[in-house]
């Protein structure tokens, strides 16, 4: 576990972005497999993002023949791209010329975009484009050696702590002291259930690590998305994102829609302004009624 003594919580840079306490929660897009390999739907999950006022969108980058074998990607599955599991995961995979245009498109929009790498070479590839961060999947957490592959680049690491144990959690971030990292609390279930949410673990991870904590959902509304960042300080929010829940696809059911992705922006935005600053006082637009209704004083 990462032995930091100092009750001072360090904000991250992402981009032009402060991640950390005292700085707006920053909202990220999990555009993920949801372009259902089509350039066209990602770029519209862009343009909502940036309508939105989202801080970056997010997708998933994996070199099949490492992360999966001949075997796997052999089996029978039927989908709309052929007959075995290597049908649709060849199509579901972006290659250079697409995230070419993604990189590009971005910057018109003016939003951050980045990946998560399942394996090495993915991490090589994404290099090419000079992310501004690295995701970690709660399923990579346990991969000591591509923690330290993503280590080495240097950048800013967000890492998802999905089925995961506070020891391997433990593990994971020793393996990444060294580098600006943001632990993102998670439950990996499409969609979760509330009862397994379990947002209190925010709070726990900030005291066992004293790093910034952030929140990537997978429940199907809006609320403990926000109740994250009121109640427990989560500096991040992650959401996966879909153009319509009825698409067809493994995590188009655990995802924001645009309405979703639009309120969810619109309350969090909201927040800082109705908090205030805890000190009690008399407001102006107030003095005209006190002096109408009060009888005394």
């Amino acid at each position: 576990m990462r032995t930091n003594h100092a009750k001072t919580i360090r904000c991250v840079r992402i981009g032009n972005h402060e991640v950390g306490p005292g700085q707006p929660a920053f909202l990220t897009a999990e555009i993920g497999i949801n372009h259902n390999g089509d350039i066209a739907i990602a770029k519209k999950l862009i343009d909502k993002a940036s309508q939105f006022g989202y801080g970056a969108v997010k997708f998933q980058k994996r070199t099949l023949q490492v992360v999966y074998t001949a075997e796997e990607l052999n089996q029978p599955r039927e989908s709309p791209f052929g007959v075995t599991n290597g049908d649709l995961k060849r199509k579901l995979e972006f290659g250079k010329e697409e995230y070419a245009e993604i990189d590009c498109y971005c910057r018109v929009k003016g939003i951050l975009w980045f990946a998560s790498p399942w394996d090495e070479e993915s991490v090589d590839f994404l290099e090419e484009f000079n992310p501004p961060c690295y995701k970690i999947a709660s399923a990579g957490l346990t991969d000591d050696h591509l923690l330290a592959y993503i280590r080495a680049t240097k950048r800013p690491i967000m890492l998802s702590t999905g089925m995961s144990t506070l020891e391997e959690i433990d593990h994971a971030v020793e393996i990444l002291q060294d580098s600006p990292l943001i632990l993102l609390h998670c439950t990996s279930t499409y969609p979760s259930k509330h009862e397994e949410l379990n947002l209190s673990v925010i709070a726990t991870l900030q005291e066992r690590y004293h790093l910034p904590v952030g929140y990537s959902g997978h429940e199907v509304d809006v609320i403990p998305s926000l109740v994250a960042v009121v109640s427990y300080g989560a500096c991040i929010v992650e959401r996966h994102v879909t153009l319509d829940r009825s698409m067809w696809g493994s995590d188009h059911a655990a995802s924001l829609e645009p309405r979703g992705m639009e309120l969810l922006s619109k309350y969090i935005r909201l927040w800082p302004i109705i908090k205030g600053d805890g000190v009690k006082q008399v407001y102006d637009s107030e003095r005209a009624i006190k002096k109408k209704l009060r009888r005394k004083g």
